[in-house]
């Protein structure tokens, strides 16, 4: 995990041009930078699970499905909640560096590299004005639901 974060987004992007088409670099490289985030949180989460919850759930022979739910996913939710806060933004970043990098046609970040090339500052403004506003939009929707699973399934 630890290479992964040491390791400059722009070598990621510029490796995976080699084994990958440039319209599918911006997803793989925002899943790649988002899963030590969410994998460490996650882990976290796990190894933080109540002993004493767990031991009950064997003595009483609660089935695996729900002790998963009543369990081990109240657990573990707040963190992946926590991890995914941080990796979505995280992603955004590196999904559109991986877009302008690739040249990936028809995407946001085409559009960033092409007012960059003409110095269309104007243009470069308003692009990142509206991955921004996308970033908090999906963020947002992201979180709600991840909210609204934690209620269900947690209280």
């Amino acid at each position: 995990m630890s290479v992964v974060k040491a390791v400059p987004v722009a070598s990621f992007i510029i490796l995976a041009l080699v084994w990958l088409e440039s319209r599918h670099l911006p997803l793989f490289i925002a899943a790649l930078m988002a899963f030590p985030v969410v994998y460490r949180n996650v882990l976290e989460g796990i190894r933080g699970t109540s002993r004493e919850l767990l031991e009950m759930a064997r003595v009483f022979r609660i089935p695996l499905s729900r002790r998963l739910r009543g369990v081990d996913l109240p657990q573990v939710l707040p963190y992946f909640r926590a991890a995914a806060d941080t990796a979505l933004g995280l992603s955004w970043k590196a999904g559109t560096a991986a877009e302008v990098i690739g040249l990936c046609s028809g995407t946001i970040g085409e559009r960033l590299y092409t007012a960059k090339v003409y110095f269309q500052t104007a243009d470069l403004f308003a692009w990142t004005a509206v991955i921004v506003l996308l970033s908090v939009l999906f963020e947002g929707l992201f979180l709600r639901g991840v909210d609204a699973l934690t209620e269900r399934w947690c209280a």
